[in-house]
């Protein structure tokens, strides 16, 4: 849903046209460019390069994988963007070869393939010309209800650490446990089958960091179809430490909750991926 949407928005605000996909292989990447590919044949858009697997994990054994293959078919496409399925440190590398060949095009990819912290790197003024973000969760000082007590507790509670979008992805898992719990609490019953009976009773409201979650019934009918839609911007990148102030982490929100008409009407009766 995540890459429909992004894709979506992309057709319709920056006029891409051409993309390539590129992903991991296994669930998260097939998933992630899966999506892209329901959204690009929905939308009409022309996918130059399918390097959907064709992207190689680090891994202890190769913490710094040969990516040039990868490198030359995304220049080669001349695609208006890029659609990414992978990790920050690899996101890194891809994208600052491609650029430095030439390649203009924008970038983006579902939300555990881009880190703030990259902007602390020497890819940090790529990311604010090329790069807009998804996310499924709104990100650090984002003016929204929910906002402000994760503020103040995390302050409290850990004045040294510095702003980081983490802290929001933390907050809204620790609500859904909350909120399961205290139903299984309610119900008198705390076993597992207990708890896992609760965990389909209850819908959990964010306050605006997150698009309200429900388990019950059809998957089809609850599954979260909204995500949000940021620009990198380096100069609002500023994250200091909690207890120097409310800190940034380079975002600007372009929309949110943003569901586009492909992932509206998307018959989630199965799978996206299946891992042969």
């Amino acid at each position: 849903m995540e890459s429909m949407n992004a894709l979506e928005w992309l057709s319709s605000n920056r006029e891409v046209q051409s993309i390539a996909i590129i992903s991991f292989p296994g669930e998260y990447g097939g998933d992630g460019a899966a999506g892209a590919a329901i959204a690009a044949e929905a939308l009409g858009l022309e996918v130059v390069f399918d390097g959907t697997g064709q992207v190689i994990p680090p891994s202890a054994d190769n913490p710094n994988p040969d990516q040039t293959a990868i490198i030359s078919q995304i220049v080669q496409s001349g695609a208006d963007a890029v659609w990414t399925t992978i990790n920050p440190t690899t996101l890194a590398a891809i994208m600052g070869g491609a650029v430095s060949q030439g390649f203009t095009g924008l970038w983006s990819g579902n939300s555990p393939t881009y880190s703030f912290k990259l902007l602390a790197s020497d890819l940090a003024p790529l990311l604010d010309q090329y790069y807009i973000a998804s996310t499924y969760i709104v990100t650090w000082g984002t003016d929204v209800p929910g906002m402000a007590e994760v503020v103040e507790k995390m302050t409290a509670a850990k004045p040294d650490l510095a702003a980081s979008d983490v802290y929001i992805l933390g907050w809204t898992e620790g609500l859904i446990t909350k909120a399961i719990l205290e139903k299984a609490a309610e119900n008198g019953d705390m076993t597992r089958a207990g708890i896992v009976a609760a965990a389909n009773e209850v819908e959990v409201d964010f306050d605006g960091l997150a698009p309200s979650q429900a388990w019950s019934g059809d998957p089809n009918d609850f599954v979260v179809r909204e995500s949000y839609i940021y620009d990198v911007v380096l100069d609002q990148y500023n994250p200091i430490a909690l207890g120097e102030g409310l800190g940034t982490t380079g975002w600007e929100l372009l929309e949110g909750p943003y569901v586009g008409s492909v992932a509206e009407g998307y018959d989630f009766a199965a799978p996206c991926f299946v891992s042969g």
